[in-house]
């Protein structure tokens, strides 16, 4: 944003530009006074997201229709200013920092699930719509949102489409790419069009594909048409424990090289279970070295069949034991305890910092020992719970941010683990996205023209490079002007 020499007082004692304050009174007159905030409550609230950096914003404004999220487009573009969308701020990467002073467009009041069609499985709804609520509201007609990040409860549509979120069950089910059809988006430019189709193949380039997961910088998406899928008739649980991490990692890979391809395989290292087993009490095996949540779905006799041939591969792996929820509540207990899990560890310490990486599943037992040797080398706590399945993992750096010298640590941590998983031939992120991040670590995994690539289609739907800058894309890059992560913004 440009600098400006004239200030004055705006509402709540905030002092804004000139070029600032046309920009608020633009937004107020597309909105209205109480949904445009400058007071120093709100701009402290949303210069930072659900990550450990933070940023500065000039004014947060919270539009409840298409036309509206338009206007303040415009408005931004008009004045020069970026602008970033966001939800319910719960993510990982800084994606939803807001930098250089940028208009921040809350999409959180959007809520409505706008129509659900049972025949074609198929509902349109607004970005704000929270995911757990979308499964609540269809499951009359037994179906389900698939997409299940472990924030689920509060993390919304419109941040899932921007990550391409995915969540336990996307092992069998597929991230979000897979369950939008279509999505009406205001680009960068304030002009309002509709990406995808309610068709199976609709026609042209699939410009929604490429939408998906592209972390704000081609627009905001105000109306997505998703896939909703049917309720399975039959559902085991197990939850496996060994005691070696090497056995249950080897365990997962015997599950899926067996033919055998789980709703979900989820793993969870002794640390995460005592923290857990603390929070939920569900009789976690807390002694273990590391405990499996393996889900089977389908018809009664191939689930029961499957339940068999698990517990046989776990057996050969030296599993201690096998428990097999009993019904629907244990089932919910033993899924509370692994979407509890990153809340959980503020019993052991009160902050972390978790990262987000996927390597193949033959280099788990490998990566995960040099995940342990860099915590402690660097004397640090790490818990591990991940999705094993698809070796997503989640490595967990615990801390206390008030320890002197902690952060330095923290961070060249979370550096070596994202090295030592891309040399593993893993890739940088399999759901949080790249944000900030992850942005000058990008080179790790792609070439000077591979970015150059990106660049350009980044510069097809945003030449004027104002939606969301200065992420994921780093120095270099056509479209960029991107410069290093800005001071202060690790936090």
């Amino acid at each position: 944003m440009a600098t400006m020499a004239t200030t004055s007082a705006g509402p709540s004692g905030t002092h804004v530009s000139a070029n600032g304050a046309a920009l608020v009174d633009a937004l107020r007159q597309a909105l209205s006074d109480d949904r445009v905030r400058t007071g120093a409550t709100e701009l402290g609230l949303y210069r930072k997201d659900a990550s450990n950096m933070e940023g500065a914003t000039s004014v947060v404004c919270f539009p409840v229709t298409t036309d509206e999220v338009a206007a303040c487009v415009r408005a931004a573009v008009e004045h020069g200013v970026p602008f970033v969308a966001r939800g319910s701020g719960t993510g990982l990467a800084g994606g939803a920092v807001p930098l250089d002073g940028a208009v921040v467009i809350v999409t959180s009041k959007m809520d409505r699930v706008v129509s659900v069609d049972e025949v074609n499985r198929q509902a349109w709804v607004e970005p704000g719509v929270l995911n757990l609520d979308l499964s609540r509201q269809v499951a009359h007609l037994g179906l389900h949102f698939a997409p299940d990040p472990s924030s689920q409860q509060t993390c919304s549509i419109g941040g899932n489409i921007a990550n391409n979120a995915g969540g336990p069950h996307c092992l069998a089910e597929g991230v979000t790419a897979a369950h939008v059809l279509a999505m009406e988006v205001v680009l960068p430019d304030g002009t309002v069009t509709v990406l995808g189709g309610e068709d199976p193949e609709p026609g042209g380039y699939d410009l929604r594909g490429v939408f998906v997961g592209s972390e704000g910088m081609f627009g905001i998406a105000t109306k997505i048409c998703v896939r909703l899928v049917p309720d399975p008739p039959a559902v085991r649980t197990l939850l496996l424990d060994f005691t070696t991490v090497a056995d249950g990692a080897a365990t997962v890979s015997d599950i899926i090289a067996a033919g055998i391809v789980p709703a979900a395989v989820e793993m969870m290292d002794q640390l995460c279970l005592v923290a857990v087993e603390g929070y939920i009490n569900a009789g976690l095996p807390v002694d273990a070295a590391v405990a499996l949540l393996v889900e089977v779905v389908g018809l009664p006799n191939g689930v029961e069949a499957e339940v068999g041939r698990i517990t046989e591969l776990a057996r050969r792996r030296s599993v201690r034991t096998v428990r097999v929820a009993v019904d629907e509540a244990e089932r919910a207990l033993l899924w509370k305890g692994r979407k509890s899990a990153f809340g959980a560890i503020a019993r052991i310490k009160p902050n972390y910092y978790l990262h987000d990486t996927v390597v193949p599943r033959s280099k788990l037992p490998a990566v995960l020992a040099s995940v342990y040797e860099i915590a402690a080398r660097h004397e640090l706590l790490v818990l591990n719970v991940f999705h094993a399945g698809d070796g997503n993992l989640h490595p967990l750096l615990v801390f206390d941010k008030r320890e002197p010298g902690v952060m330095e640590r923290v961070h060249a941590a979370g550096e070596e683990i994202v090295r030592v998983s891309v040399d593993a031939g893993g890739v940088l992120s399999g759901e949080h996205g790249i944000g900030l991040e992850k942005r000058d670590l990008m080179g790790l995994m792609f070439s000077a023209v591979d970015l150059a690539a990106q660049g350009d289609l980044r510069a097809a739907f945003d030449p004027a490079g104002l939606a969301n800058p200065h992420k994921v894309l780093p120095t270099g890059s056509v479209c960029g002007d991107v410069q290093a992560v800005p001071q202060g913004a690790w936090i």
